[in-house]
């Protein structure tokens, strides 16, 4: 009698399962079957964008985008992330329903002039984006290494990588996002080949300089994509990123390229700032994110093949905290996994 009634309710349990889930495969296509809320989709499964940038993209009011946006998020379609004034949304890389997502868009027509046109919009935002920070970066090129100063200690922060990193040597170093080169020339005396990327001409003319001054004759640098570097699978033994990830559009697409190009067992050392709520370096500086969570960094390199061995933090100075100023530095060990 015991087995038949653990048999009967067995049963209803899983009746119960598959009607959960049934449901929630439902509440997913209704959520899709939406002309407007299907355009949403296809535009944030190319990238992360605030309400505002998606108002422009789909050309409709910010009421109406944002009830949307409700109603995806709510059926588990969309990751939403607020990062102080701003909350960003993005298609949710797993999940049944985000797979099911991708699988229906993928089957659209790429001819449709309703998509080429949202398209086009997104690739106008992107474009804005990336004017706004190269405006910047020219602007300020010359002061450069001072703003990156302007909360936290430098030397402090170069002597954890170093002691981070280790003593090498390394046949080949990759600096991305290098800027004025300055992390650059602190590990390029323990590399065979040295190598700094950056998009900027302004701060690559200043690295040049920094690296003639200092005879690394073996260092140099290179105007590149840091999401399509010039180099070959499994090229590098260390890269470095300083201070580079809060600024980028899709920081999980870079790490993956980053990933690509580092041999097995090869070690990316990434600095950054933690989660602040510091608007003004949003408004004023082009920080595209207030600071990086160890949580969601982990979850990125994971997904590129990756994972973190070390974190440390370098708290800022009391006189910053004291003022509400202050930022906290993260440094991330990551080492690219055997057999990927």
């Amino acid at each position: 009698m015991t087995d038949a009634s653990e048999k009967v309710t067995g049963r209803a349990s899983d009746e119960t399962m598959a009607l959960a889930s049934l449901e929630s495969g439902l509440q997913v296509l209704r959520a899709i079957a939406e002309s407007t809320r299907l355009r949403l989709l296809c535009v944030l499964a190319r990238g992360e964008f605030n309400v505002s940038e998606l108002t422009h993209i789909m050309q409709q009011s910010q009421p109406r985008i944002s009830r949307h946006l409700r109603l995806l998020t709510e059926a588990g379609l969309l990751e939403r992330h607020k990062e102080g004034s701003w909350v960003l949304f993005r298609l949710r890389e797993d999940g049944p329903a985000a797979a099911l997502a991708r699988d229906i868009i993928a089957r659209l027509p790429e001819d449709s002039p309703v998509l080429a046109a949202d398209r086009k919009r997104l690739e106008q935002v992107r474009r804005e984006r990336a004017e706004s920070a190269a405006a910047y970066f020219a602007r300020i090129a010359s002061e450069w290494d001072n703003i990156r100063s302007l909360h936290v200690s430098e030397a402090q922060v170069e002597a954890a990588m170093l002691e981070m990193a280790g003593t090498g040597p390394w046949d080949v170093y990759l600096d991305l996002g290098t800027g004025t080169g300055r992390i650059l020339e602190l590990f390029a005396p323990r590399a065979r080949q040295a190598l700094g990327v950056d998009t900027s001409l302004e701060m690559l003319a200043i690295a040049r300089a920094r690296l003639d001054a200092a005879g690394l004759q073996h260092a140099h640098v290179r105007r590149a994509d840091i999401y399509d570097l010039p180099l070959a699978d499994a090229a590098v033994d260390l890269a470095t990123m300083h201070q580079v990830l809060h600024y980028l559009d899709e920081p999980a697409a870079a790490l993956f390229e980053v990933a690509r190009v580092l041999k097995p067992g090869g070690q990316l050392l990434l600095v950054d700032f933690a989660p602040h709520e510091l608007e003004f370096l949003r408004e004023e500086h082009a920080h595209r994110r207030l600071g990086i969570a160890t949580e969601s960094l982990a979850r990125w390199v994971s997904r590129a093949g990756m994972a973190i061995c070390e974190t440390r933090t370098l708290p800022p100075p009391p006189e910053k905290t004291a003022t509400g100023e202050g930022l906290t530095v993260s440094l991330w060990r990551i080492e690219k996994r055997s057999g990927q």
